[in-house]
């Protein structure tokens, strides 16, 4: 998972990120499976069952719901051939495999991959994108996209945001009241089963956090490997500027229907300035992606 078989360039500090995240994932997961058996002795088969269930579920559907939500349709070279030539260039440069290739029409500039491997990646660019992109800028975007195939960043982001699904699954029914009408008194299973909520809620707060640390992280770290990939970060630099710049001008609705996926995009759409999404962005900040690209670009200047 950690290894880059390409020529995309390694990053150790994303890396690192990964497999500490996916640890305290791992733990979390442990202990909120254990409150569950411990509160539910009786029923250990059923939750057994139902969490691998759901686990199972995630990791191999995720990648296919969040394409479909988001209207990615795959496409041909005969039906894209200035997108598939794009693609085509970069896996070249990348020495990589080629993903599916699909569009999405949508008015908002974007792109995003999605995929456990490089065998099941798929790269998509909405028609907002293709529309406004020069070839260049298009090309910067693909490799951004393609980084996080290469680094497997998003296999591990789609396992880590699963136990916030199931945390937030079992709160839910837990207020729901289903656990708490079994208490009785100062029954010390009772007790537990009050517990459950809270630790759910725990559970669900600390893999959030944790998982849009990472994917801060991950985000920098792609467009760092595909400016050093492509030579040119001015290109990316100028799609980010003009992405970003295009989304005050479009439809509130539009951008509300992009914001469930906000995790996916090249670019977070925020359907207001007062978004409570902007502080909790699964996104830097586009300063501190310029920033990064400029010291990219005069980096690579020097002689």
């Amino acid at each position: 998972m950690a290894r880059v078989r390409s020529r995309y360039a390694p990053d150790r500090g994303l890396t690192a990120r990964m497999v500490s995240t996916m640890f305290f994932i791992g733990l979390l997961y442990v202990v909120l499976v254990g409150v569950l058996l411990a509160a539910l002795r009786g029923a250990w088969p059923v939750i057994l069952i139902a969490t691998g269930g759901m686990f199972v579920a995630q990791f191999w559907f995720s990648d296919r719901i969040a394409a479909y939500g988001m209207g990615a349709r795959e496409v041909t070279p005969e039906e894209a051939p200035e997108l598939h030539g794009a693609v085509d260039r970069i896996c070249a440069l990348a020495d990589m495999p080629k993903p599916r290739v699909a569009i999405a029409r949508s008015d908002v500039p974007n792109a995003f991959a999605t995929g456990r491997s490089e065998r099941t990646a798929l790269v998509c660019a909405t028609t907002g994108l293709l529309r406004r992109l020069e070839p260049e800028e298009l090309e910067g975007v693909l490799a951004h996209e393609m980084s996080h195939v290469a680094h497997r960043d998003v296999a591990v982001m789609t396992i880590a945001s699963f136990l916030g699904v199931l945390a937030g699954v079992v709160t839910r029914v837990a207020l729901w009241g289903g656990f708490a009408r079994g208490s009785r008194g100062n029954d010390p299973a009772g007790v537990i089963i009050m517990l459950i909520p809270l630790v759910s809620a725990v559970v669900y707060a600390v893999s959030f956090l944790l998982t849009r640390l990472l994917s801060r992280y991950r985000e920098l770290s792609a467009d760092r490997t595909a400016a050093l990939l492509t030579g040119r970060p001015s290109a990316l630099a100028s799609a980010l500027t003009k992405v970003s710049g295009q989304m005050a001008r479009i439809p509130t609705e539009d951008l509300r229907k992009a914001e469930p996926y906000n995790a996916f995009y090249f670019v977070p759409a925020f359907s207001s300035r007062e978004s409570l999404g902007r502080l909790l962005s699964s996104h830097p900040t586009l300063e501190q992606r310029l920033d990064q690209l400029a010291r990219i670009s005069a980096g690579l200047s020097r002689p």
